[in-house]
């Protein structure tokens, strides 16, 4: 049965020991619904993220996840797919034209079966722990869908998993969980660019003030493809130094 290992994981493999560990604070989970659809919005630090969430909330959260994470060749790939599958992960196609469509079209089907679907907005981890613009697909999907938007906040889990590091440090993490956010003055507006842009940055303004990050008005993969860019071409310049 899909997902019986998401629960092997959250009581009794995992989540016990980082709650213990890492001594998890979780506050506001009476804003979080016993039952029904609902779209949780959270900050993205560390690839730990959608361990800490999921340990806090009782329900489980299906979360969209890159593709890739389900086609790696070999057997550390089948490995991969086996443990995202298992957990209750969804699978999204994050290149072509269409990628954003068909990923809204993945999160509301999820949606319609009653689930708590998670969404990163900003898209990518944050580079450098700062809270990046977030993009605009979870007010799309608010608006189609009519539903609520629960902020989610992580705090410290860049430094439990930093980026590019196999380590687990032991570092107190907090998970917040936000009063549920209602648009449905905006009713019958999906598609209009200026609406869709006020609520992401609403939401994105109650991500900085549960987080406590410095919010940056710039896409992450801007600076990360700035990044990869600049490494690039340092890479290709012949080094011209003495010995």
């Amino acid at each position: 049965m899909t997902g019986w290992f998401y629960w092997l994981l959250k009581y009794v493999l995992v989540g016990p020991w980082i709650k213990r560990y890492n001594k998890v604070i979780i506050e506001g989970l009476e804003n979080v619904p016993d039952d029904g659809a609902a779209i949780m919005a959270g900050n993205h630090l560390s690839i730990a993220d959608w361990l800490f969430v999921p340990v806090a909330v009782k329900r489980r959260i299906t979360f969209l996840a890159k593709s890739e994470y389900f086609t790696r060749p070999g057997f550390k790939g089948a490995l991969e797919k086996f443990f995202y599958t298992q957990t209750g992960q969804v699978p999204i196609d994050r290149s072509g034209a269409d990628a954003a469509e068909a990923a809204l079209n993945t999160a509301k089907q999820q949606l319609e079966l009653g689930r708590l679907v998670g969404l990163y907005p900003e898209g990518t981890r944050s580079p450098d722990g700062r809270l990046y613009k977030g993009k605009t697909g979870v007010a799309r999907l608010a608006l189609d869908t009519g539903l609520p938007v629960i902020p989610m906040a992580v705090i410290n889990t860049d430094k439990v998993s930093p980026p590019g590091s196999n380590r687990w440090y032991r570092v107190q993490v907090t998970v917040k969980f936000g009063k549920p956010m209602d648009f449905s003055r905006y009713a019958g507006l999906a598609g209009n660019r200026f609406v869709e842009r006020a609520i992401t940055d609403e939401i994105m303004y109650e991500l900085m003030k549960m987080s406590g990050q410095t919010y940056v008005d710039v896409y992450a993969s801007t600076i990360k493809n700035k990044k990869s860019s600049t490494k690039a071409t340092a890479d290709r310049i012949p080094d011209t130094r003495a010995g």
